[in-house]
């Protein structure tokens, strides 16, 4: 049994009438109520205590099939999802595999250490990476979408790094103003906007916090024009060993 702790959040701006059923609803809203649960495991918020359940899971399968549904009626499903693409054949058959794959092909995190899933609800929950045994851990949150009950990443958060601004589900466009709070070697914090479908960011920088404690930023980030309507805003931090990441922060946004 695991206790972590919540605080009510309000469901995150409305999306467009074509996506605006249920079940995306339902989507959104758990990744909003997803992202209070890491701030408060982090001891971001103040708290009123629930139980939630562990219930670990060994394998990490993944497949690579043929998609069951129209590039459309996928995208309505898995819109929440900042991982796998829907454009690709990978789908995951355990959260672990889906963390896995974000990870080493999204974060590019080298042999990265994944812990067993942690399961919140019947259909979502987290599964912790570390770049190492004993680094920082990078919280990826997963949920299980789309008409095959695959895996999918919804985000990430990671206790130094604290993005307050833009929220989650915001429509962004250049130069995306970044705020919030951090701590990293030399206070430096590495930011992207990326685009679904797209290996290469839109953009990149990075914003100044705090290097012995969690200290400000507020910067911003200039990105090139996209084609894709959503994407994601990474925030992460590296090894002043050998400049592999090591912790990182994702949030899915709209471009515009």
């Amino acid at each position: 049994m695991k206790t972590v702790v919540i605080v009510k959040a309000k469901d995150p701006a409305p999306g467009p009438s074509a996506l605006a059923r249920q079940g995306v609803r339902e989507h959104a809203a758990d990744m909003t109520i997803r992202r209070v649960v890491v701030a408060a495991l982090l001891g971001a918020l103040p708290v009123a205590a629930i139980a939630c359940s562990s219930n670990p899971s060994t394998s990490s399968t993944t497949t690579t099939a043929p998609a069951t549904a129209s590039t459309t009626s996928l995208e309505s499903a898995t819109w929440t999802a900042v991982w796998p693409t829907t454009a690709s054949s990978t789908r995951y058959q355990t959260p672990e595999a889906a963390a896995q794959g974000f990870a080493t092909d999204y974060l590019h995190m080298v042999n990265p250490v994944i812990s067993p899933f942690q399961q919140g609800d019947a259909r979502s929950g987290e599964v912790p990476v570390q770049p190492s045994a004993s680094g920082p851990v990078t919280t990826v949150l997963v949920r299980k979408l789309g008409p095959n009950n695959s895996w999918w990443v919804l985000g990430a958060g990671t206790a130094a790094i604290n993005l307050t601004e833009p929220i989650w589900d915001a429509s962004v466009s250049s130069p995306v103003t970044l705020k919030g709070t951090s701590m990293a070697f030399e206070g430096t914090v590495q930011t992207q906007v990326r685009e679904d479908d797209t290996n290469k960011p839109l953009g990149e920088g990075f914003v100044t916090g705090g290097s012995t404690g969690m200290g400000r930023f507020d910067g911003t980030l200039a990105f090139t024009k996209p084609s894709a309507r959503y994407g994601a805003i990474v925030l992460y931090t590296t090894s002043a060993e050998n400049g592999t990441v090591t912790e990182a922060m994702v949030i899915r946004v709209r471009l515009g």
